[in-house]
């Protein structure tokens, strides 16, 4: 049966998950912008919202397990997370920075220009168009299905940590059992994932309707640039 002490972690676990995810823009700032920019359908941006956050969460989850059993100082795993948060922050500042500068290189080959055809049966004309865009004439092209965004995001929010699941939550229940202790994991990994996939979900949903007009073409380097901010964030401001 569980007791009193586990319900009230239960509770805990679920504000907290909701709390921690919902004031950390890392948790969904960079699945709206890549979602936006790379065209991913609502099905994909879940998807990998759901992976990224999974991988994000369970991580965490693991080290607070192996720590319970080795009987390792709750001290000794929250300077790991902390060590853990700073890689992941640094790369995630990386990945925005060199996103930007690649949104900027395109979005200077992206400026538009005229071309002049001359048809078969005589006919003159010229269109303007850029190279990164589809227009009405067909032109070598190798289409790029290879997106590794997908894969770096995961492989970010697997080394970022949850902070407040091992000191805060795991290892009070633990004291109770481990049952409870796995329940809590549980209950806060839910009330994150959730709050992610919502929020990315509304967000994408309602960015759909933003027109920027001639900034149209600099979108991949705002997002290259929002995701370099939020991890800047998270070093300098705590967040």
């Amino acid at each position: 049966m569980i007791d009193s002490e586990i319900i009230l972690l239960c509770w805990t676990a679920a504000t907290i998950g909701f709390v921690h995810t919902a004031l950390g823009p890392d948790h969904y700032l960079p699945f709206i912008m890549m979602g936006k920019v790379r065209n991913w359908s609502m099905a994909k941006t879940s998807w990998i919202t759901l992976l990224s956050g999974a991988g994000h969460v369970l991580s965490s989850i693991f080290l607070g397990i192996l720590g319970v059993y080795l009987g390792a100082e709750v001290l000794k795993l929250e300077a790991l997370e902390a060590f853990r948060g700073t890689i992941a922050a640094w790369l995630l500042i990386s990945f925005g920075f060199a996103y930007f500068i690649w949104g900027i290189h395109r979005a200077i080959k992206n400026k538009k220009h005229s071309h002049l055809h001359v048809h078969s049966d005589g006919i003159v004309h010229d269109h303007s168009h850029a190279h990164t865009s589809n227009h009405a004439h067909v032109h070598d092209q190798k289409s790029s299905d290879k997106d590794i965004t997908p894969w770096i995001l995961f492989t970010v929010f697997v080394l970022g940590p949850c902070e407040p699941l091992i000191p805060l939550l795991m290892y009070p229940a633990a004291k109770s059992s481990m049952m409870g202790m796995y329940l809590v994991a549980l209950v806060f990994s839910v009330a994150t994932l959730g709050t992610m996939l919502v929020i990315v979900l509304l967000s994408s949903w309602g960015i759909q309707f933003a027109n920027l007009g001639k900034l149209e073409r600099y979108t991949h380097a705002i997002a290259g640039a929002t995701i370099c901010f939020t991890g800047l964030a998270i070093i300098f401001l705590g967040l």
